[in-house]
C-alpha cells in the first residue's frame, strides 16, 4: 500500500504542491490550432490541434500533471515519496518533469528492450528508468517497487480516466471550441484524436456531451488494438492479446478509461496508412508528427470524404499527440518501415490525390484498391 500523508507538515506540503501543480496549468499557454490546407476542396476546413507544443512534446503533460494532483488529493503523496510508473513513452516524459518539479524522486519500470533514445528522454527530465521483463510484467513490477519503498505507483492506465480535468477551461475539449471561435469559425463537425489509455477521447466526449453542442468524436484505432472491436460489439472486455505497432496509441485490451459512450465513430487504420499520413502531414505542412498523429489525419480525411458525400459541413480538428523527432530513426526511415514490412506508397498516393483532389481511394477509371478484377 502506498503511503499515506497523515502529519500535520506532510499536509501542508502536498497544499503546496498542488498549489504549484494548479499554478503551473494556469501559466501554460494553449497549444496552436493549424489549418491544413486542403486544395481539392475549398468548402472544407480541417485544423490541427498542435498538442507536441506542449512543455514535454506530447498530449500526455496535461494528463500526467493531473494524475499527480489527484494522488496529491487522496493524500498519497508527501515530501520525499517516490513515484513509480510502467511506461517508457510521453506519459513516463511528463510524469518525471512534474516529479522533478515537486522534488520527488521517479522511477519508469521500462521493457527491457527499450532503446536508449526513450531512456533519455525520461532521464533528462530527472527520471530514472528501471529496466524489466517480460514486458508486460512491467505493471506488476512498478506496484511491487512502490509498495516494496512505501512510495507511490501512479498506475496511469488505472487512474487516469478519474484524474482527468475534463470539464475546465483549460481542458482539450474547452481549448478546441474556444480555438475555433476565435478563428470565427462554427464548431466542429468532428473531431479526430487517438486512443491509448482512453482518457483523450473520453474527456473530449465528455466535454463536448456537457456543452450540448452537435460535435461528434470518432476514434482512430490501429491494427492489433483491442478499441474498434470492442466499440463495435459492445463488448468492453474485449482483448487482442497482441501489442499495437502504432506508437503512443492501440492496446492489447480496452482499457478503463476508455468511455464508449461519448464515441461516435471508431475507425480502424492500417499501419502502413498511419506511417504514411505522419510523413504526408510532414511533407504538407512541415509540421514534423509522431505515428499516432498519422493515424488521425488518415481518419480525418475519411471523415471529410463522409462530409463530402452526404453535403454535411463544418470544419474537422484532429489532435496531433506529440512531436516527431524522436521518430526520425525508425518511422520516418525507409530501411526501418520496410522491415516491418510496411507498403506505403499506396496510402501516401490516396492521401495526396484527396489533398490536391478531394477524391478518397482510388483514382476515377481505376479498380478500387484491392481489386484483382
Amino acid at each position: 500500500m502506498a503511503r499515506r500523508v497523515g502529519d500535520e507538515s506532510d499536509r501542508a506540503w502536498a497544499g503546496r504542491a498542488i498549489e504549484l501543480l494548479l499554478a503551473d496549468r494556469a501559466d501554460e499557454p494553449p497549444t496552436p490550432l493549424r489549418a491544413f490546407p486542403l486544395a481539392g476542396m475549398p468548402d472544407a476546413a480541417l485544423y490541427l490541434k498542435d498538442e507536441s507544443r506542449r512543455p514535454t512534446g506530447s498530449l500526455k503533460h496535461g494528463p500526467a500533471r493531473d494524475l499527480l494532483l489527484d494522488a496529491l488529493r487522496a493524500r498519497e503523496i508527501g515530501p520525499g515519496t517516490s513515484l513509480f510508473e510502467a511506461t517508457s513513452g510521453n506519459m513516463a516524459v511528463a510524469q518525471a518533469h512534474f516529479a522533478r518539479l515537486l522534488e520527488l524522486p521517479y522511477t519508469a519500470v521500462v521493457p527491457g528492450k527499450t532503446g536508449a533514445a526513450k531512456r533519455q528522454r525520461i532521464e533528462a527530465q530527472g527520471g530514472r528508468c528501471h529496466p524489466f521483463d517480460p514486458p508486460l510484467a512491467v505493471y506488476g513490477k512498478a506496484r511491487s517497487l512502490a509498495e516494496e519503498s512505501g512510495g507511490h505507483c501512479l498506475d496511469h492506465l488505472e487512474r487516469v480516466g478519474g484524474a482527468v480535468d475534463w470539464s475546465g477551461p483549460a481542458s482539450l475539449g474547452a481549448q478546441i471550441l474556444g480555438d475555433l471561435e476565435k478563428a470565427g469559425e462554427p464548431e466542429p463537425a468532428w473531431i479526430v484524436v487517438g486512443v491509448g489509455s482512453g482518457a483523450t477521447s473520453a474527456a473530449v466526449g465528455r466535454y463536448l456531451r456537457r456543452r450540448g453542442v452537435g460535435t461528434r468524436l470518432a476514434v482512430v484505432d490501429p491494427e492489433n488494438s483491442a478499441y474498434f472491436a470492442g466499440w463495435a460489439a459492445d463488448f468492453p472486455g474485449y482483448t487482442t492479446g497482441m501489442p499495437s505497432r502504432i506508437e503512443g496509441i492501440g492496446r492489447p485490451r480496452v482499457e478503463p478509461a476508455f468511455d464508449p459512450s461519448v464515441v461516435d465513430l471508431v475507425i480502424p487504420v492500417p499501419d502502413a496508412a498511419s506511417v504514411a499520413a505522419m510523413r504526408h502531414l510532414h511533407a504538407i505542412t512541415g509540421l514534423m508528427a509522431g505515428p499516432s498523429s498519422g493515424s488521425c489525419l488518415w481518419g480525418a480525411f475519411q471523415v471529410l470524404d463522409s462530409m463530402r458525400r452526404e453535403g454535411t459541413r463544418g470544419p474537422v480538428v484532429m489532435v496531433v499527440g506529440d512531436g516527431g523527432e524522436t521518430y526520425r530513426d525508425s518511422y520516418y526511415d525507409d530501411a526501418w518501415t520496410e522491415a516491418k514490412g510496411w507498403q506505403l506508397h499506396g496510402p501516401l498516393s490516396d492521401m495526396e490525390r484527396f489533398t490536391t483532389t478531394g477524391v478518397w481511394g482510388a483514382a476515377p477509371g481505376e479498380p478500387a484498391r484491392g481489386d484483382t478484377t
